[in-house]
């Protein structure tokens, strides 16, 4: 491939992703909208047309790593694992 097909690419990859995070600003902004409307009607679960709605607390239970580490390290070296892998960026 070519410098010049490298670059067509590339700018085309870069107003893909702009067009994409505009997309998921207004996709954000319309949920948004939503779960404001059902926070004023006080309703956890609604029907618009064929979908169902749910905009509700869930509570999760992670590890704490951070704080493991600082009371255990010696435990915690020993579950450390390194991992590999590649990015690719553009800037």
């Amino acid at each position: 491939m070519s410098t010049k097909e490298i670059n067509a690419k590339v700018k085309k990859i870069k107003a893909l992703q702009l067009k994409a995070d505009e997309l998921n600003a207004e996709i954000e902004s319309l949920k948004d909208e939503v779960k404001a409307e059902m926070t004023a009607q006080g309703v956890t679960e609604m029907t618009a047309g064929v979908f169902k709605v749910t905009y509700k607390t869930v509570t999760t239970n992670r590890f704490d790593t951070t704080g493991f580490k600082k009371l255990h390290e010696d435990i915690y070296q020993l579950f450390v694992k390194a991992t590999v892998s590649k990015r690719f960026t553009i800037s």
